[in-house]
């Protein structure tokens, strides 16, 4: 049991896609969910986050720091991991996912120099690190960027 495998006890969920207000034969007739009286009973509730006029939280936050829009999210790979080809293999991205060592490339695969290689490979990857390219090289295998 993982916190990714969790889920609610079967039938202690509805489902949100029913029609409100539309008799007492559908179960949510009369008040149709929103109680009695109150401002939220009525049209024109106040949006999400209003705090009643006071400031709201949002608004009382300081803003901090900047996105970058032009950042590249580079997934890193250590030279280790590519023992488990075969001798003589090219590694490519396509290889790295369909061998499950790499679930998502986002932006791009470096492979880092962490770790030994043993076996001469071709590695296909967006980038090297200076350790990694020279292990590679040292074990025979030639680098190549994409």
């Amino acid at each position: 049991m993982e916190l990714s495998n969790l889920r609610p006890a079967e039938g202690s969920t509805h489902s949100n896609n029913f029609r409100r207000g539309r008799g007492h034969g559908s179960g949510n007739g009369k008040t149709a969910g929103k109680g009695h009286k109150g401002q939220k009973a009525r049209s024109g509730a106040p949006r999400p986050g209003f705090e009643g006029g006071q400031m709201p939280l949002y608004r009382r936050l300081p803003k901090r720091g900047f996105t970058n829009r032009n950042t590249k999210e580079i997934v890193g790979i250590n030279v280790s991991v590519l023992d488990r080809f075969e001798d003589g293999a090219v590694v490519s991205v396509d290889t790295l996912v369909e061998s499950r060592i790499v679930k998502n490339p986002r932006d791009g695969v470096k492979i880092l120099g962490n770790g030994e290689l043993t076996k001469k490979l071709t590695v296909k990857a967006n980038a090297f690190s200076e350790g990694a390219k020279a292990k590679i090289e040292a074990a025979g295998g030639t680098c190549e960027v994409i």
